[in-house]
């Protein structure tokens, strides 16, 4: 068996580790806090653009390792969508022709 690179095991080794972050903080549009949690309050196998707008219309996602300030959870969302796929935002359909 060939040994890596000193280079490919750094890169092997930083992206073994785990990636999950210790504090999700979202914040609305006007930068108040509507969501702070050791949980993510979107899908995190997806995009956070294609997610959050779903969850919070506006709002920006930071999260951290850092568990400071992440003891006591608050949950402003109007829509909880952890754990679950989006779903689809019907677009408007098209005019039909008048069939007269």
């Amino acid at each position: 068996m060939k040994a890596l690179p000193p280079a490919a095991a750094l890169v092997a080794a930083l992206f073994a580790q785990n990636a999950a972050a210790a504090c999700y903080v979202v914040y609305g549009p006007n930068q108040d806090i509507v969501y702070r949690a050791a949980e993510p309050p979107v899908d995190m196998s997806r995009q956070i653009h294609e997610t959050l707008p779903l969850v919070a219309p506006g709002a920006t996602m930071v999260f951290s390792s850092d568990t400071t300030g992440c003891e006591i959870t608050i949950n402003k969302l109007p829509l909880m969508a952890s754990q679950s796929a989006p779903t689809a935002v019907p677009m408007p359909r098209a005019a039909r022709a008048d069939r007269g």
